[in-house]
């Protein structure tokens, strides 16, 4: 008995591995699939064990109803499948009174979950069964009509995922698919989209996407959707010849008749070639979820493709092709792609749409592309800054928005375009929406951002702005809303001016235990305001802040930051005549000195402590102890040759003062800005060869040198002028030929630099003038503000 049963079980095993199993083929279908379980194949014997997964026998029961007999029905599964053991026939009863009581699910959960909607062709006037399915793939061999039918019916078995796993068993279909497909697709649009949607249907599924690359589906589907691009553009250029000649003869009834058949004809055409690329470029999709898969299709340029089927108006498909170039826009060549395909451009037409999907897949896109530089300019130049500055109304695509703002915003090109715009006024209002609770920080970033530009501080501090943001500020102690107010502050004209009444109430934060961070940012907004209407030494003495300065320039007694800015506000302070005095008498000028020692290496550093040296020399007190009491003029000396042109305008400026002041350092400054101008020539002699070998003409006549044991700056009739030698007379000084060589002939006693002296000696730049930070210089700025 168990040798008959295991024979038994081969036989069955080879016809279902064949495709061939068919019981009782002329009743109608109910579809239920039973497979044995362990305990039944144990009564096969040994021979079987490994092989349960793999024997399977569908038993089609076309009269299981709401009234069938279950009893009767279970004992004649049991007498006719001789493979189910008598032993289980309550276990086949149970399984039978299961599949006559479930209820049957709805047909819209058994969709693939990104099924495409269903498109006109689909409609048959039968349902289709999965028992007549080779019926079906025989109607593949007939005429294309009977193609499309039988294409249509498998479609409609293929869209229940049950069938999915029996239809994949079925090659004999799939590859008659693929082979009609491959063939027939320039002969009918329907049949090309019908049978490319039934491999979408496998494609949904990632396990199956093996058998999907094997029949080539994903490679014919690029060669299709580039020939029906190439069509779309043959019919534009055929129906813009008609209109044409429409316009050109519009009297004629004739042509106005033909141009309008020719575009109904078009819109017929334009529906079903949409119908097609939707369901092909959502197949390539899901393929897509391979990267290497992906690959194959970027080195087919499917990235060209996508971006000219962004021209369409369907949205639907639109949405796919826009998801597909999301999913592309990770890899750094895709990216490029489509930056010389323009499609920044593109996709700015889609801007803004009542398409809601449509709508945020766009925005995902354009944030992936905004970390570009070349990409958000190209975004700028598409009009894109107004646009999503209207949808930052729309609640659910706010965020999106501003992430693509605030990436566009980093560009100092683009900061100013902003106040055009009702961009402003929306963040401010949702600034103050948040009250006293956190900010979103993508928002304050924004804020942050846009506050650089003058015109766009002066927006923000329309009406009570800045009020509100500085009530904010101190209240909740927020960094970052303090950070935002000091960019504002850095604007000279009408909102610096508005920081006068908030003056106390910053200062006031130095002189307690804050965090750090914070008293950067309010000591950040006071060194901005350089006012000449600012009593500057009431605030020094009522909030005691003197101390504080000189404790903080200690070397290590904060962080670089914190330092940096008590550097410049003793710069701002400085401008005023009592202010400098009390700093020179605290001996801050040498915690200066010492901290240029130190920090001598950090060109910001440098750059803003000998700022607060010129500021100093414009004052007599401490201009006496600069270049009496100190080494800061020597220091100023070894700098005024250093790399950063902004430290060398700086000590040009200050050694310019110092050397009308004082005669010593004078000629000290003349002589080495001197031995600067030539320092080649001067090279030259002090390494000039010895012996024979040397050059004649470094010698006098009677072969001694020129030099001899003399300093080389004694002999005026060595100094070179615009015409040759100057005669040896001594009546044209070094100072002369600077002068000569700088343009300041016309000025006496004019020192080389950028400070411009007047006839009466006096200093033409004012001395509220100031180096740019770090955070603040801009490069097409002149380095003193005006």
């Amino acid at each position: 008995m168990e040798k008959l049963q295991a024979e038994d079980a081969r036989y069955l095993k080879r016809k279902v591995k064949g495709g061939s199993l068919d019981v009782h083929p002329t009743e109608k279908a109910l579809i239920v699939q039973y497979e044995l379980e362990a305990t039944i194949l144990g009564e096969m014997g040994d021979l079987m064990v490994g092989e349960r997964k793999e024997c399977q026998k569908i038993i089609r029961l076309k009269s299981l109803n709401a009234n069938t007999d279950i009893a009767s029905l279970a004992r004649k599964v049991v007498e006719e499948c001789r493979l189910i053991h008598p032993s289980k026939l309550s276990e086949v009863e149970q399984l039978l009174f299961y599949l006559q009581n479930r209820k049957k699910s709805d047909k819209r959960e058994k969709h693939p979950p990104r099924d495409l909607a269903p498109f006109e062709g689909m409609e048959l006037d039968e349902e289709a069964n999965i028992n007549r399915i080779d019926h079906y793939v025989e109607l593949l061999y007939e005429d294309i009509p009977e193609k499309v039918r039988g294409a249509t019916l498998i479609l409609h078995l293929a869209r229940n995922p049950d069938n999915l796993e029996e239809l994949l068993q079925n090659e004999t279909a799939l590859g008659a698919l693929a082979r009609v497909l491959r063939e027939d697709w320039k002969q009918s649009v329907d049949l090309a989209t019908t049978i490319i949607y039934v491999f979408f249907c496998f494609s949904s599924f990632s396990q199956f996407h093996g058998q999907v690359t094997h029949y080539k589906i994903g490679a014919l589907c690029m060669n299709i959707i580039e020939h029906e691009l190439k069509r779309y553009d043959l019919w534009q250029d055929e129906l813009q010849k008609k209109a044409a000649a429409c316009d050109d003869d519009h009297k004629n009834q004739n042509v106005k008749k033909e141009h309008e058949k020719a575009f109904k004809k078009y819109q017929g055409l334009l529906i079903k070639q949409e119908q097609l690329l939707r369901v092909a470029v959502h197949l390539l999709l899901n393929l897509a979820e391979d990267t290497r898969t992906e690959l194959k299709m970027r080195n087919k340029n499917i990235v060209h493709t996508l971006v000219k089927t962004l021209d369409r108006e369907d949205e639907e498909l639109l949405v796919l092709v826009v998801s597909f170039l999301k999913k592309l826009s990770i890899f750094l060549e895709n990216k490029n792609d489509m930056a010389e395909t323009y499609a920044v451009e593109k996709l700015a037409r889609l801007l803004p749409c009542k398409h809601e999907d449509l709508l945020n897949t766009t925005l995902r896109l354009l944030l992936n592309l905004s970390f570009d530089t070349g990409l958000r300019s190209q975004m700028v130049q598409a009009g894109l800054i107004p646009k999503l500055s209207s949808l930052l109304a729309d609640e659910s695509q706010r965020q999106l928005c501003m992430c693509i703002l605030y990436h566009i915003s980093v560009d100092d090109r683009f900061k100013s375009m902003f106040a055009y715009t009702d961009c402003i006024p929306q963040l401010m209002k949702m600034l103050f929406d948040c009250g006293e609770s956190p900010m979103d920080p993508e928002l304050i970033s924004f804020c942050i951002n846009l506050a650089a530009n003058k015109r766009n501080a002066q927006v923000i501090c329309e009406g009570n702005g800045l009020k509100m943001l500085m009530k904010r500020g101190l209240k909740l102690k927020d960094v970052l809303t303090m950070k935002m107010i000091r960019n504002v502050s850095q604007h000279d004209g009408p909102t610096k001016n508005l920081f006068i009444d908030y003056v106390g109430d910053l200062a006031a934060q130095t002189g307690v235990e804050e965090r750090e961070e914070y008293v950067i940012e309010c000591l950040g907004t006071l060194a901005n305001l350089t006012i000449p209407d600012l009593d500057w030494e009431l605030v020094l003495k009522e909030y005691n802040l003197v101390p504080f300065l000189k404790d903080r320039l200690k070397p290590g007694s904060a962080e670089d930051d914190l330092i940096l800015e008590v550097v410049i506000m003793i710069g701002t302070v400085s401008m005023d005549d009592s202010c400098a005095a009390m700093m020179a008498k605290s001996g801050i000028i040498s915690a200066l000195i010492e901290l240029l020692n130190s920090q001598q290496e950090d060109d910001e550093f440098v750059c803003q402590i000998v700022y607060v040296f010129y500021q100093m020399v414009f004052h007599q007190a401490t201009r006496d102890v600069i270049i009496k009491d100190t080494q800061a003029p020597a220091y100023l000396i070894d700098l005024m040759h250093d790399k950063n042109a902004e430290i060398r305008k700086v000590c040009d400026n200050t050694l310019d003062i110092i050397a009308e002041y004082d005669e010593e350092w004078g000629r000290k400054i003349q002589s080495e800005k001197f031995r600067w101008h030539n320092s080649q020539w001067l090279e030259m002699v002090d390494n000039r060869a010895m012996g024979d070998d040397g050059e004649p003409f470094m010698y006098g006549d009677d072969g001694e040198p020129f030099m001899l044991n003399g300093d080389i700056l004694e002999r005026h009739d060595l100094f070179y002028s615009a015409d040759g030698i100057i005669p040896a007379d001594s009546t044209i000084s070094p100072g002369f030929f600077i002068d000569y060589q700088n343009g300041d002939m016309g000025q006496a006693g004019g020192f080389p630099g950028s400070m411009n002296i007047d006839t009466f000696r006096q200093s033409t730049v004012t001395s509220g003038q100031r180096p740019a930070t770090a955070s603040g210089f801009r490069p097409e700025e002149q380095f003193f503000y005006s």
